[in-house]
């Protein structure tokens, strides 16, 4: 069967990774702006910008400035869609403003119209760990209700200005994350007490942030005509260690409290059957009301946008609902698979035929992978990067994304991260690259900046070109 003819290839990227220009045009601090080089996913934050540190993200790769020039290059690989992130303090510099800031929407109506240019269709997130600092510091993040408002508030400014620009929209990065360690700050702009019960502020933050995402839906099904909007969660599955009974039952609920928690709710409107039940055995109490219940039916999206980077082994903590626990997101080793230097340290190409279908199977919407990559340390020369290894794990991964589709999966489109080396997430290093264009600059964000098409660059190329088919 093949993918479909209209099936949307491109890249994906994100505000505070690539844009820099952190205090350019009225826009204000985000959390990320004040993590400097040695604060990433550090419990010791200052939450303050010193002139004596280097932050990573204030220049970035200065895609603010170089948008033109970097989209020409992602229209020339032949891309389809390109997916990026509003930076909210750009719009709402302190997240509780009433006026948007009319300098940062003028500037994205500029970056679409540049997509539009080249027939590449705008795929938005709305938040992608791109916070208003003022938020956390005035309200304390994602723990406050109040926080829903202001976000909505920032949501429909979005689509009420762009409608006619962006039809496929995003309103979370990744809504399961903040249940890892160290990614509290990031997703939800949370500092936890060491006394805290960080269960309690995880999931907590999490059910505010999916009633935001259900009343965003509801605006942008309004307000978008033919819109598609979802949040998004990293949809890696989890494997039994064994075929054990007893593992079987360890996988099957680490699946459901990482992945399938938030996506019952994003999907069908409301919270599995076992939610309640587990958050009594934790001793975790919920401001959940029955207005919040009634908003997530009424906000269900109509799409599934997913990131797939691999699988991971079960562990028994999947069984007591404790993510925050460190040992949790240790991967443990699969000797089925190849170790490679994907975020998840290996590479399960099966896994995301596998991923597709059990997602369709469940809720029957159409499904985008908006992410899915894996980085190297790479030296450039003759002015490119030899990246094999890079085509051998693309290739892999469309193979079986192939393979889902016919058997029957809707996948509406894949976008590679990152299209363009930028700031990684993790430790906010330039030299861990993702790209299939190479940006000299290194950790310290010393270099020219030029780009330089990597050969994955031109096998990508084919690739799209051929719709899938051509893989050689």
């Amino acid at each position: 069967m093949g993918f479909r003819k209209d099936f949307l290839w491109g890249g994906a990227c994100a505000a505070n990774q690539c844009e820099g220009a952190w205090n350019v045009d009225g826009k204000g601090l985000s959390i990320t702006d004040t993590l400097s080089e040695h604060e990433y996913l550090d419990a010791e934050l200052t939450l303050e910008v010193s002139d004596d540190k280097y932050y990573p993200c204030h220049e970035a790769i200065d895609f603010y400035h170089t948008y033109k020039e970097d989209i020409k290059l992602l229209a020339e690989m032949g891309f389809k869609v390109f997916r990026l992130s509003i930076a909210w303090p750009r719009i709402y510099p302190n997240g509780d403003d009433v006026v948007p800031n009319e300098l940062g929407l003028k500037h994205y109506d500029e970056v679409f119209k540049e997509c539009r240019r080249y027939g590449i269709e705008p795929l938005v997130t709305l938040c992608h760990n791109d916070m208003p600092l003022a938020l956390l510091k005035k309200y304390g993040g994602w723990r406050n209700r109040k926080v829903i408002d202001f976000f909505e508030r920032y949501a429909i400014t979005c689509f009420e200005r762009y409608k006619d620009s962006v039809k496929y929209w995003i309103t979370f990065n990744q809504l399961n994350f903040n249940l890892q360690k160290g990614f509290l700050l990031q997703t939800c702009g949370i500092v936890a007490d060491k006394n805290e019960h960080t269960a309690q502020l995880q999931w907590q933050a999490a059910h505010y942030q999916l009633v935001a995402s259900a009343r965003a839906a509801k605006h942008c099904l309004r307000i978008v005509e033919d819109g598609k909007i979802n949040g998004m969660v990293d949809g890696n599955p989890s494997y039994p260690r064994n075929s054990s009974p007893e593992e079987m039952i360890n996988a099957m609920c680490d699946s459901r409290n990482i992945l399938y928690t938030f996506t019952e709710v994003m999907c069908k409107g409301k919270y599995p059957y076992y939610f309640f039940n587990e958050l009594k055995k934790q001793n975790i109490e919920l401001d959940i009301t029955d207005q919040d219940l009634k908003e997530l039916q009424e906000g269900t999206g109509n799409y599934l946008p997913i990131t797939y980077y691999g699988s991971r082994i079960a562990s028994h903590l999947g069984r007591e609902f404790n993510y925050f626990e460190e040992d949790y997101v240790k991967r443990h080793i699969n000797p089925y698979l190849v170790t490679t230097d994907s975020p998840s340290g290996f590479s399960d190409w099966i896994g995301v035929r596998y991923t597709l279908n059990d997602l369709y199977l469940r809720y029957q919407l159409p499904i985008f992978i908006v992410e899915n990559g894996m980085s190297r340390r790479e030296t450039l020369n003759e002015d490119t990067v030899d990246d094999q290894y890079r085509i051998n794990y693309l290739r892999n991964h469309i193979k079986y994304m192939k393979e889902a589709v016919d058997d029957g999966v809707d996948l509406l489109g894949f976008c590679w991260w990152a299209p363009i080396d930028l700031v990684s997430q993790s430790k906010g290093e330039m030299e861990k690259r993702y790209g299939m264009v190479y940006v000299d600059l290194d950790n310290k964000g010393r270099g020219t900046g030029k780009r330089y098409p990597k050969k994955s660059y031109y096998w990508y190329k084919k690739a799209i070109e051929s719709n899938g088919e051509n893989l050689s």
